[in-house]
């Protein structure tokens, strides 16, 4: 199960390596596949007998990047909100979970995330701090350079441009980070990397 993904990417990455994978989310998913439309919830229960699950939940209310916005009206319940659907991933009656967010209140809240990872690691060029918190599996592996055990698996991330004022003045920009404020950012910004995508079906499957 790949809880709360449209894209299906992660899916489809482990649909590649023979696997009976599903999807589950709010939307339709954009890459045609085995894909439940509607509360993942309601597909979590034991009859399903799923093995794994990744799970993205929603970010929006419970990542540290909105501490800006943290006490404006409404956002404290909408945040218990967000915990409530972490807590219930996590403690899902599935035998091996991982829970993929941005650094946020679900740690330690819910459980202290166990490992932190970058789509650079995995042959994306992209840069976005994120946090795994794993349950039976163990961490994804990644090479940095070349080694005696095998070939790099990191590469450059791409730098968009620099900060031009604040604290941050004369540092590069990542990832999409710089993505102008739009009705779908956050949908774009939610879309998960094939190069993680397919580390997990590699090591976890």
């Amino acid at each position: 199960m790949v809880a709360c993904e449209f894209s299906g990417i992660v899916r489809e990455a482990f649909k590649a390596k023979g696997h009976d994978a599903w999807s589950c989310d709010l939307l339709d998913t954009e890459i045609p596949g085995q894909h439940f439309k509607g509360d993942v919830l309601e597909y979590l229960e034991p009859e399903y007998e799923w093995d794994l699950m990744i799970a993205h939940p929603p970010c929006t209310y419970i990542s540290y990047a909105a501490t800006k916005s943290w006490n404006d009206e409404g956002r404290l319940w909408k945040r218990l909100d967000a915990l409530h659907l972490f807590a219930k991933l996590w403690d899902a009656s599935i035998e091996k979970i991982c829970i993929e967010n941005p650094m946020g209140c679900a740690s330690p809240t819910i459980a202290k995330y166990s490992q932190i990872i970058q789509p650079y690691f995995w042959g994306d060029s992209e840069s976005k701090r994120t946090c795994l918190w794993l349950k039976n599996l163990s961490p994804l592996e990644h090479i940095p350079l070349n080694n005696m055990f095998g070939d790099a698996t990191h590469v450059k991330p791409k730098i968009y441009g620099y900060y031009k004022r604040g604290k941050k003045k004369g540092k590069p920009i990542y990832g999409n980070s710089y993505l102008k404020d739009s009705e779908d950012r956050g949908k774009i910004r939610s879309v998960f990397w094939e190069g993680i995508a397919a580390a997990m079906a590699e090591q976890w499957g």
